[in-house]
């Protein structure tokens, strides 16, 4: 009995009760600061870099106006159908005053594969009629000055800003703010509350590009649906990973455009455009 008390006492207070197991408290994930946001984010841009050295607009244009018409069409519709509908929309109507002049009969006909032709023929007689009877029949190349045009917003005046002017700005468009809320860049729904964070995080001399760089992403391999997350080059810093597709032979069959052996959405890309051109009006379709 002796002993038996002595073992029993030698081991009070050198471990729970029996019949109880200690457990370790999980550890919780620290959240992100700031900085190492901001480092992870510029990281991601530079990797985006690597991975699509060849990032552009992807509407195909010749000068401010075209631009500035095919980003308005291209609301609530793809690349792809908008650079398939403008060449005979510029054909017919090659300046703002031409478009001004036009039968809007016949430019709805004209825009109708692009979606919401009234809508967008009646802003499209707007904003050419302005640049005619205020700007001297020249797009401008300020943001103020852009959004006072009809059917001009923020977004559409940052692209021609940035890719007709070679003014840097954020463009926020789905692809975009779905990217940076997925890779917690930011929390914000409003695309001007996007913008305004974007901004703070990057260098202006970044901006433009780094919109490209988003965009492409969120069409080749970020999707909305099913991200290719095993087919992600930048997965080890996204805080997403998972959500998608991680078996890479799977995530492989799920990459669009270039990334999967497709036509892209320009009919005439850039000369370093790795991909093939889409097809005119009536040919194959590209994948949206």
């Amino acid at each position: 009995m002796g002993e038996q008390a002595s073992e029993v006492a030698s081991t009070e207070g050198a471990g729970p009760p029996q019949g109880k197991v200690s457990a370790k408290k999980p550890k919780v994930a620290k959240p992100e600061s700031r900085l190492a946001m901001v480092r992870r984010a510029r990281r991601i841009n530079r990797e985006l870099a690597e991975i699509y050295p060849y990032a552009h607009p992807e509407l195909d244009f010749r000068n401010p106006f075209e631009l500035l018409v095919a980003t308005v069409l291209s609301a609530q519709t793809t690349d792809l159908r908008v650079n398939q509908t403008t060449p005979a929309l510029f054909a017919a109507y090659p300046t703002p005053e031409d478009m001004a002049a036009a039968a809007p009969e016949h430019l709805e006909e004209l825009i109708r594969p692009t979606g919401f032709f009234r809508m967008k023929a009646k802003s499209l007689l707007g904003l050419s009629q302005a640049l005619r009877d205020d700007f001297g029949g020249e797009v401008p190349g300020r943001l103020e000055d852009l959004v006072t045009l009809p059917g001009v917003g923020r977004k559409t005046a940052n692209v021609v800003l940035g890719n007709a002017f070679g003014v840097p700005g954020i463009t926020v468009d789905t692809h975009f703010g779905r990217l940076v809320r997925r890779w917690k860049w930011t929390e914000q729904q409003d695309p001007e509350k996007v913008e305004a964070e974007i901004c703070a995080i990057f260098p202006k001399s970044e901006w433009t590009m780094l919109s490209h760089r988003v965009v492409f992403h969120g069409r080749r391999i970020c999707h909305s649906q099913r991200p290719a997350c095993g087919a992600c080059p930048i997965a080890p810093l996204c805080p997403a990973y998972g959500e998608g597709e991680t078996d890479p032979e799977k995530a492989r069959k799920l990459l669009k455009y270039e990334k999967g052996g497709q036509p892209g959405q320009r009919l005439t890309p850039p000369p370093d455009y790795p991909g093939l051109p889409a097809p005119p009006l009536g040919g194959a379709p590209a994948p949206s």
